[in-house]
């Protein structure tokens, strides 16, 4: 057993306890995929500000951050007052409310290219919706989306996914088109020669998270071609949205896209999503009164969730939080300080690794040697490729055993209230975890 392996299981006792049972409640004992960690996964408990608690009584600096939800951190009190007093009014009242109005404003005063809106539950929901919006505006079938660019797991979005795609018939697939992002000549190319082409949707940070990141003249280019041959230009900003800047990637670069798809952030925590985008699109969801016309043209959408009272009050809350404070700035700020930080380490400890990322997205890649901000003109080979096998994993359980949990085994998503000291514990965890890393030859 190696030593991480080892300090993992003795510091994680209940932990593993659990996820015995787990395991026979839920495929890989986890109910996420990201959450799965070999030997066992682990159970937390509580969350405050910037911290979360495991059921061994594990502290830990929090950059997974509700998966990206969190910008405000754990249980922000705002959230939490607003929240426990719906609870008390009406947890599904089965009509409109006045919660979901005040929520709508507040996206439409962040985002002025949202004319109308549809909530959702996630975001899956939400791209599955804008597809459908598109094709059913345009009359058109297929979808360009780029390789690797997360938009749910629905079976149009995992198209062209390095995730698993098991179980989506080849019909679904084929009505997708497939391309390499940062190349507009090859979408332009796809667009003059197919006239059944819908629309085009895009992780505006590049591939999972920007993980893979992407140029934002890649963004301009794109909006320019679509106008030019009549497609639907989707901005899915589920991760982007009120990070990147208030007003998500579309504000910070300057963009118009016709749809937009939300979630994480836009429901304050709480399960939610939205599409918004410009009325004419939008309204092939409203009912024109002509039976011919709603039976084969309109875009119908049910949903027992849609803008639950809950998820309405913590969204609406947490958006004009950020509209009237400098939360993304923070966040920004703090974001800056670990990636230089990072790479301060891998250049003292003389190891291959760059620590890049756009805003408040924290990306790490092991093996790899360049500029931290033209990671965007690597070959994507180079960016997931030269990481010795293991080291993702190896190095999410180090970071754990040294009290902080990251994304994935390597992305750090941060909040608004890290403090210069969680930066700073962050920093010294990073070494600890590259000295055990090296220690079982992962780097």
């Amino acid at each position: 057993m190696s030593g991480i392996d080892s300090e993992f299981r003795s510091k994680h006792t209940n932990s593993s306890k659990l996820a015995e049972e787990s395991g026979m409640l839920f495929p890989d004992g986890v109910t996420h995929d990201t959450r799965y960690v070999s030997p066992f996964p682990l159970f937390m408990v509580e969350g405050l500000g910037s911290h979360k608690w495991d059921v061994d009584g594990n502290k830990y600096v929090d950059y997974v951050s509700g998966h990206g939800s969190l910008i405000l951190g754990h249980s922000h009190p705002d959230i939490v007052a607003a929240v426990t007093k719906q609870v008390a009014k009406g947890t599904h009242l089965g009509a409109n409310t006045e919660l979901e109005m005040r929520w709508a404003k507040s996206i439409k005063t962040l985002m002025p290219s949202v004319e109308k809106i549809r909530f959702h539950s996630s975001g899956t929901e939400a791209t599955m919706m804008a597809m459908r919006l598109a094709r059913a505006y345009t009359g058109k079938d297929k979808i360009i989306k780029f390789q690797d660019h997360f938009h749910g797991w629905h079976d149009y979005a995992s198209a062209g996914s390095d995730r698993g795609t098991g179980g989506i018939p080849s019909t679904t697939l084929e009505s997708m088109i497939v391309l390499h992002d940062g190349n507009i000549d090859l979408v332009e190319d796809c667009l003059s020669k197919d006239k059944n082409i819908a629309a085009v949707i895009v992780e505006p940070s590049g591939a999972h998270m920007g993980s893979l990141p992407l140029h934002p003249d890649f963004l301009h280019d794109l909006r320019a071609v679509t106008r030019k041959y009549n497609v639907v230009f989707i901005m899915d900003e589920v991760v982007t949205g009120f990070r990147l800047s208030k007003g998500g990637a579309q504000v910070r670069y300057g963009l118009d896209p016709d749809l937009t798809t939300m979630a994480k952030i836009v429901a304050g925590g709480l399960p939610g999503g939205a599409v918004g985008g410009h009325v004419d699109i939008m309204d092939m969801i409203a009912h024109r009164g002509v039976t011919s016309w709603d039976d084969t043209y309109r875009v119908s959408h049910p949903g027992t969730f849609n803008a639950n009272p809950l998820a309405a009050v913590a969204g609406a809350t947490c958006l004009e939080i950020l509209n009237k404070d400098d939360v993304n700035i923070r966040a920004d700020q703090a974001a800056t300080k670990l990636k230089n930080g990072f790479n301060q380490v891998f250049g003292k400890m003389e190891i291959s690794g760059v620590a890049y990322g756009v805003s408040s997205l924290v990306q790490i890649a092991f093996g790899l040697e360049c500029n931290p901000d033209e990671v965007w003109s690597i070959p994507r080979q180079d960016v997931t490729g030269r990481a010795r096998p293991g080291a993702k994993q190896g190095f999410k359980k180090a970071m754990l055993n040294a009290g902080v949990d990251t994304m994935g085994g390597s992305g750090l998503i941060v909040s608004g209230f890290h403090s210069d000291k969680d930066v700073s514990d962050t920093i010294t965890a990073f070494e600890e975890a590259l000295v055990a890393l090296r220690q079982e030859n992962l780097l």
